[in-house]
């Protein structure tokens, strides 16, 4: 099979299209072949040879996946060959996804929704499992005020759909242009809740419309990270989706005793279970459903082509520079 090779940590012009062997399924996986998938800031992170990086199992990258089974291994009955299907396979697969096929735990996996192309589908699994975590974790009284801090984004997008549904009404949040405005506005954020980070003293307006936040949602980090811990209130709850806070804002919290949620994807890998996959694919047949069901909707994305390695390098430097514009970078794989 054709993939897409990282050779070593460091800039774009280590990866390298080759030809390799094709992954044999174990007893509980299956065989994928791949026809989307999707980029995300992780994937640059662990080719620059951070953090992440300690994650890596194979040197091809990636972590999302739609596709078509091929073949199935001897334990599997739960899916058919030629089921199409949807996963975010972290780095628990035979391999990362910038490559024809993958074999994965079938735990993993679920059926895509018919009404998403495999390029929605691809999209969905990462940003929708955070989602749903920080949705799920911490259960927020549906007359409390909430602050998402990046709420325009794949997270925020998909989050605040499944607050609004559940009844959380008083939402705010930031954006930094009209097109982000538009669409916080058109997934149903009042206007006079939306907070230009780039033009308004952030801590100052929002103080003025609500005063200090219960709860509050960091899905950006950095400097916004005290701005957030700012805006927290004594013995509130501040939901930390980067792992990106500052020394400073670290030292807020800590003063005002405030209650830290931490949001990992790979954190149930770490279980000593058996079942311990069943978290993910369980999770993303809960966002497919909510698909169905027209609570959330397909993520924008923006498909910049076929496997090769102009693609992945362009999609690198297109997450490096944060010129995203609030869509999905995804690779198709014929």
């Amino acid at each position: 099979m054709k993939a897409v090779i990282l050779k070593g940590f460091g800039g774009i012009e280590n990866f390298e299209l080759k030809e390799i062997e094709q992954p044999k399924p174990k007893s509980d996986e299956v065989l994928i072949k791949i026809k989307a998938t999707a980029f995300n800031p992780i994937d640059y992170q662990m080719r620059q040879g951070a953090t992440e990086s300690k994650l890596l199992k194979s040197p091809i990258l990636g972590r999302e996946l739609s596709g078509e089974i091929v073949h199935l291994g001897n334990n599997v009955n739960s899916f058919e060959i030629g089921d199409k299907v949807s996963a975010y396979v972290g780095s628990l697969a035979s391999n990362g996804t910038y490559a024809e096929f993958i074999s994965v735990p079938a735990k993993l996996v679920a059926k895509k929704p018919d009404k998403l192309t495999h390029e929605q589908a691809t999209a969905l699994p990462m940003v929708g499992m955070t989602a749903l975590q920080c949705f799920k974790r911490v259960v927020i009284p549906k007359d409390k005020a909430i602050f998402i801090a990046g709420g325009a984004g794949g997270v925020g997008t998909i989050l605040i759909k499944l607050l609004l549904a559940n009844g959380n009404k008083n939402i705010y949040t930031t954006s930094g242009n009209n097109d982000s405005t538009n669409h916080l506005k058109n997934i149903g954020i009042d206007k006079s809740n939306i907070v230009d980070y780039k033009k308004d003293d952030i801590i100052n307006t929002l103080k003025e419309k609500n005063g200090n936040f219960e709860y509050v949602i960091d899905l950006v980090g950095g400097s916004m990270s005290e701005i957030c811990a700012e805006l927290i209130d004594i013995f509130g709850t501040y939901v930390d989706v980067t792992f990106l806070a500052t020394g400073n804002a670290k030292e807020m919290l800590f003063d005002k005793a405030t209650t830290i949620v931490n949001i990992a994807n790979y954190a149930p890998t770490l279980k000593d279970s058996p079942n311990k996959f069943e978290y993910y694919g369980t999770a993303l047949k809960e966002l497919f459903d909510k698909v169905d069901k027209n609570i959330i909707t397909a993520t924008e994305v923006t498909v910049i082509g076929n496997l090769s390695v102009e693609n992945v390098q362009k999609a690198h430097q297109i997450l490096e520079n944060n010129q995203t514009k609030g869509k999905k970078i995804i690779m198709t794989i014929e």
